[in-house]
Parts: structure tokens; C-alpha cells; sequence
């Protein structure tokens, strides 16, 4: 890979991810999921694992392991680019932690305790960041969907007997 080539891959790379606000991450084990995120300092910042936080486990997101990060397309929703990346745990109340942190409070959207979030984050939960490790990844042809994990929020129940007369009753009481 040439310079310029290496350049404009990492332009390609901040760019796209710092614009979406969910990224697609496959640890060392299991599949991938969709996580949202902050772009700070030159890397993806990501908090979980803790309570009524985004779940890490099985994507196999050890320090110092590798992850790819595919980026969705903003306005479409479209796979737009996939890169490497390093896992690095940031240590509670170390400066990177605090940096990361300070920029993730911000982006976190309905924080059951928003005033102490940060206190929780650190008894809790780990903060990583993923840094870019090489240029960007070949996108992979066809469909990559895959069922959902498994969730207590899932429910699989037959559709209420009088639903359907409600959704498809159109036209009564209206002239023509």
C-alpha cells in the first residue's frame, strides 16, 4: 500500500465513522454486532458490558485483540466501509478514560442516572476504544443478516384475534 493510499483510507476511515452513529464490530470470537459510538482522539470509543448498557460479551473484545468495524452509510444505511482495528481498555479514571469518557456522557441518550453516569461507568462498565490498525477491509459480497441474539424482550405470541379487522377497516363512515 502506497502512502497516499494509506492516507486517503484513514480519511475515508474517520470520516465515515465519525458521521455514523452505529458501527457493526466483530471481536476476536462470535459474530458481530451493531454498537453505537463516539469518534474521539483518533479512535471509536465504546462503553458496555455494565448494567442497562450495550452487551460486549461474545464478540470476544479483549485488550489489545483484534476487531473489524464495518460503518453503515448515514443516509442509507448501507454497508460504506470496513476496517481493522486494536482493542484497547481503558483503566477507570486513567486520562484516556476520562477523555473517552467525557465525549461518550454526551452522545449516551436516556441515561437512567445522567447526573452519576459516570460513576456507574466506572464500577461497571469497560470503555474501549477501537483503533484503526491498517487500511480499510474488501466489503464482502451478498447478504451478511443474521438472526438477532437471543433477548428477554423477544417475545414470539400469535397476533390478537381482532387486529386485523382493526388494521385493515378502511372507508367505513366516508363518502365517496
Amino acid at each position: 500500500m502506497t502512502q497516499t493510499q494509506a492516507l486517503v483510507d484513514r480519511a475515508l476511515i474517520e470520516e465515515a465513522t465519525k458521521k455514523s452513529g452505529l458501527i457493526w464490530v466483530q471481536g476476536g470470537t462470535g459474530g458481530s454486532r451493531a454498537l453505537w459510538h463516539v469518534w474521539h482522539d483518533g479512535a471509536a470509543c465504546l462503553v458496555g458490558d455494565g448494567t442497562g448498557e450495550q452487551p460486549f460479551e461474545g464478540l470476544g473484545l479483549a485488550d489489545g485483540g483484534p476487531a473489524i468495524v464495518t460503518v453503515r452509510s448515514k443516509d442509507k444505511g448501507g454497508r460504506l466501509v470496513s476496517w481493522t482495528a486494536r482493542v484497547e481498555e481503558a483503566a477507570p479514571r486513567s486520562e484516556v478514560w476520562e477523555s473517552a469518557v467525557g465525549e461518550l456522557k454526551g452522545k449516551r441518550l436516556n441515561a437512567p442516572d445522567a447526573g452519576t453516569v459516570t460513576e456507574r461507568w466506572a464500577r461497571e462498565c469497560r470503555v474501549l476504544r477501537l483503533v484503526p490498525s491498517g487500511g480499510t477491509e474488501p466489503l464482502p459480497d451478498g447478504d451478511l443478516a443474521a438472526a438477532p441474539p437471543p433477548c428477554p424482550a423477544v417475545t414470539r405470541r400469535p397476533v390478537p384475534a381482532g387486529l386485523p379487522r382493526l388494521l385493515f377497516r378502511r372507508g367505513r363512515g366516508r363518502r365517496r
